[in-house]
């Protein structure tokens, strides 16, 4: 199989990405009461490379406030060599 080309860092940042806006479209009130919580799965990059996806929910400062949202996507092998992301979810508008 030949190898992709996108280079892996930019490949890793734009499946980490788009995770990361997927994740943040869950409402606050559907996460709070599961909040801390997190999974890891396996899928692929944009441009087809097999990786894992680490998917975190955490609070951001105390319980019952705002949520961060954490992204890694790596090689499923090489944890270290991942892209890491975070995102916020407000708990205006709950």
């Amino acid at each position: 199989m030949s190898e992709p080309l996108f280079p892996m860092e930019e490949d890793l940042r734009a499946a980490a990405e788009d995770e990361l806006q997927r994740a943040c479209t869950l409402a606050w009130r559907d996460l709070s009461g599961h909040t801390p919580w997190g999974d890891t799965f396996e899928g692929f990059t944009p441009a087809g490379r097999e990786v894992c996806f680490e998917r975190n929910y955490l609070w951001e400062s105390e319980a019952g406030g705002d949520i961060q949202v954490e992204i890694v996507v790596f090689p499923p092998t090489v944890y270290e060599a991942g892209v890491r992301l975070t995102g916020l979810i407000l708990r205006t508008g709950a």
